[in-house]
């Protein structure tokens, strides 16, 4: 299955959190800490201006991004998480 967003948002792929910390200590899933980066995995078409024209995206598809922790929407395609967010819940590029 693929997905298309539409208009202004983005599937992102979120990246694993730790397993072990910087000392060595393997972390219970319940204490593990949620990522909020994640790799773009597919963009919109942009968002509509008020003269009907599209704004262009400013992150694109292989981008490395740090989003807000409460955002997006949790599918599952093919037994893999993504995310699907606003362009608007996108903090950086991380490179």
């Amino acid at each position: 299955m693929k997905l298309i967003p539409l208009g202004d948002k983005v599937v992102v792929r979120p990246v694993d959190a730790e397993e072990i910390t910087a000392g060595g200590i393997v972390l219970p899933d319940a204490a593990q800490e949620k990522k909020r980066q994640g790799r773009v995995l597919s963009v919109g078409d942009g968002r509509l201006n008020q003269d009907g024209g599209r704004a262009s995206h400013e992150v694109k598809e292989g981008d490395r991004i740090l989003y807000s922790q409460y955002r997006g929407t949790e599918v599952t395609v093919d037994d893999a998480p993504l995310l699907i967010m606003s362009e608007d819940d996108i903090l950086a590029i991380v490179s």
